[in-house]
This record gives structure tokens, sequence and C-alpha cells, in this order.
């Protein structure tokens, strides 16, 4: 049996028609690099359901790697986030108020996970493919936290399996409502994500081994709504 890539991608919100992260990772479903399948899934925009969406993929197909992907609005490129942080809020407009009505993303469980992504490798090759990308330090306290910050916990046994979460820009289409802000064509965000997924596959042991993948723990999942 394939190995599993799973990539997450979530519906539109926020008064958009679409998501370019679930329009990207459905491009690439079924995609194999080096033996590694990618298997999409698309994500409501609630941070408890999520959670609860990805933990269950994550149980039922044991991955070799875990990508999400998100929308962050106002980014001019790719963005490879660094920290998924143990806090959530339930409303997007409110995270630039430095989480003051957050919650914790999983009560009694550490205060932030680091991505296991190999950042240099991916930018090297982003940067030889001619694609705006960079690193950024935090993936916020919104819903692609949650799932970020969800995504390890439940991989935090399994060291082998690279796993974090990546931002994508505006889709160029949607530059016709957000006129200020940066946009990227549909098919070079694809491309980028595909050349992430490459790297990826290509760090991946040779054989996975029989470990499974540890099922949720008690600590209770925000039921902070997200993106």
């Amino acid at each position: 049996m394939a190995r599993v890539i799973l990539l997450s991608g979530f519906a539109p919100f926020g008064g958009e028609r679409t998501n370019p992260s679930w329009q990207v990772a459905e491009r690439l479903d079924r995609m194999c690099y080096r033996g590694a399948e990618v298997r999409s899934i698309r994500l409501p925009v609630s941070c408890q359901r999520a959670a609860r969406v990805i933990n269950k993929a994550i149980d039922e197909t044991s991955p070799a790697a875990v990508v999400g992907l998100g929308q962050a609005a106002g980014r001019p490129g790719i963005s490879l986030e660094r920290i998924a942080i143990n806090l959530s809020d339930t409303h997007v407009k409110r995270e630039v108020e430095s989480g003051l009505n957050a919650r914790p993303v999983m009560a009694g469980t550490p205060d932030a996970y680091f991505s296991r992504l190999p950042f240099a490798a991916i930018l090297r090759a982003l940067k030889q493919g001619n694609i705006p990308a960079s690193l950024s330090l935090s993936a916020g306290a919104y819903v692609c936290n949650t799932v970020m910050y969800v995504t390890l916990h439940a991989l935090r046994r399994r060291p082998d399996a690279p796993a974090g979460f990546i931002h994508l820009p505006y889709e160029a289409a949607q530059a016709v409502s957000h006129r200020a802000a940066p946009s990227m064509s549909l098919d070079l965000m694809t491309a980028g994500v595909e050349i992430a997924l490459k790297v990826i596959a290509q760090k991946l042991p040779d054989a996975i081994g029989k470990a499974t993948v540890p099922r949720r723990s008690s600590s209770r999942v925000s039921g902070a709504k997200a993106i």
C-alpha cells in the first residue's frame, strides 16, 4: 500500500466564494511523489470541527507526512509556518488584539509545537522555481493554527513524519474584490505546493515502520471558530 501524504485545505470563508488552499489541495489529490500518494481533505472553517476532521484523517491513513494549507490575506507569497501555539481565538478579526479573548487549543498540552517541515530544502527549491516564498514565525491564533497544532500533537510520537503548515496568498481572481492586496495565480501556488511536497517525499524514509499514530488524547479541543 502506498505511503500517504495527507494534504488539507479549507472551505471558503469570510464571504469569499473560493479558498485557494482547497483549490490547490484538490488539484494535487492522488498525485504520487517517490512512492507517496497525496490524499487531500477539505476542512470546515471551525476550530473544533476542523480538529476532529484532521485527527480522524490521521487515524485512518497513518500518514507518512501531513501538510496543512490555508489562506493568509495580504501576504505576497507562500509562507512556511514555524510554530503552532496553544491558543485559539473565536473570531479572525480579534486575532490582531493579541489573543485577548483566546482559549487553549487543547487543555493540558504543550504551549507550542515546532513545524517538522524541511524548511531550507523547500525554500531552496521554491527559489529555483522562481516562486515567492518565505518563513513565517507563527500560524496566528485562528483555525489554521489550530489545525497545525492538533496535527503536530497527534504526531508527537512520530518524529519520522514531517508535518507543518503552509499559508497561501489570495488567488488572482480574488484580487478583483481585494485590489490593494497581493495575490498569486492558482497555477503558481499549485506549482509551489507541489515543489514542497516533492521535497518532503524525498526526505521520507525508504520504509515506514509499523508504528501507529496515537489517537487524540483526552485533552479537550477548543470550540473556537476558525480559519
